[in-house]
């Protein structure tokens, strides 16, 4: 049965810890306080400029299409004579309503800290998916303009506006990612970050930690426990190191 059409629905951000946004990889969410006013779409070709030598002019031959780029503004009030933000796992129906004035600062460090920091554990920030009635978004975030416009008299901030923009992730992307391409069925190779533990990367490609020692085997890694940052891990096919098990 379809929804009614005057129902309110507020905007709501996702974030996963993996591009094939699986229930599994969904870590946290967040609800604007009111609906965007407006929506941007950006859409951009890149051409390649190249002018030979003694020319006057380039041809502009054609490069990529680039993804495309959605705007949002969204206004968090902490005066306490707007509706609250809508609690996790709901969507409120109720605009009149006055709710407790909320901790603008709290409310954008929330914000920020689900679409902009860097999680040491990924490598990046998280993957987001943006929801707004029918509208479905898998983006990540490319910049966020906060601006706070109402103060208290001893500089506590009462209202705020985030302008944020997110860069669309391509169908290709999330294709490839849910024919599987990150399956245990293949070759992964992973370069040695800062802090990556062998046992954990195994855990990303395998989905089980026990297999390191083969790993370790397979690419002549005398110490596990100690990666050289910077190098590369080679992670061969399931099958591959059940072999190596079987001859140990």
């Amino acid at each position: 049965m379809p929804g009614n059409e005057g129902e309110l629905k507020k905007l709501k951000i996702e974030a996963y810890s993996s591009i094939r946004y699986l229930a599994d990889d969904k870590v946290d969410e967040f609800f604007v306080m009111f609906n965007p006013p407006t929506l941007s779409q950006i859409y951009e070709i890149e051409y390649n400029e190249d002018q030979a030598q003694g020319t006057s002019g380039s041809s502009q031959s054609f490069g990529r299409m680039k993804p495309q780029e959605y705007t949002f503004e969204f206004l968090i009030d902490g005066t306490g004579t707007a509706p609250p933000p809508v609690g996790a796992g709901s969507d409120s129906t109720d605009q009149s309503a006055v709710g407790e004035a909320v901790d603008v600062s709290e409310e954008v460090a929330a914000f920020l800290d689900l679409t902009y920091e860097f999680n040491g554990e990924l490598h990046r920030p998280y993957y987001l998916k943006i929801h707004w009635g029918q509208f479905v978004l898998y983006c990540i975030m490319k910049k966020a303009d906060v601006t706070y416009t109402l103060f208290r008299p001893n500089g506590f901030p009462l209202r705020a506006k985030i302008n944020a923009t997110f860069s669309q992730i391509s169908d290709d992307e999330l294709r490839r990612a849910r024919e599987g391409r990150n399956s245990p069925d293949m070759t992964h190779r992973r370069q040695v970050h800062d802090g990556d533990e062998l046992p954990l990367m195994c855990f990303r490609i395998y989905g089980d930690m026990s297999h390191y020692l083969n790993v370790a085997r397979y690419n002549d890694i005398i110490d596990f426990r100690n990666l050289e940052t910077g190098s590369w891990i080679s992670f061969p096919p399931l099958k591959d190191l059940q072999e190596l098990t079987h001859d140990a």
